[in-house]
């Protein structure tokens, strides 16, 4: 009935079309889905250090680091697809 997602135990959905399990997505898919306008909400959850020196940040990703994931649940959808991503 529940699973762990970064360590945070979380309820597994009543419905069966609502899979919790994650899955792996590639950039050309995931490019895709945006360019039909699908809604998607990518998590960026690397470490501070590898944050700040990164080169790149997608616009408009939510920041999520692994050391305070508790902190920032609220700011997580509850719904469409999320692409957590790290190093």
């Amino acid at each position: 009935m529940f699973s762990r997602v970064a360590g945070v135990r979380l309820a597994r959905p009543a419905k069966s079309e609502d899979n919790m399990e994650p899955q792996r997505i590639t950039v050309e898919e995931a490019k895709r889905r945006l360019d039909t306008g699908e809604a998607i909400v990518f998590l960026d959850a690397r470490a501070d250090d590898v944050w700040r020196k990164a080169e790149v940040h997608i616009p408009k990703a939510i920041r999520v680091p692994p050391t305070d994931v508790e902190a920032h649940l609220s700011e997580v959808p509850r719904r469409g697809l999320i692409v957590p991503y790290c190093t």
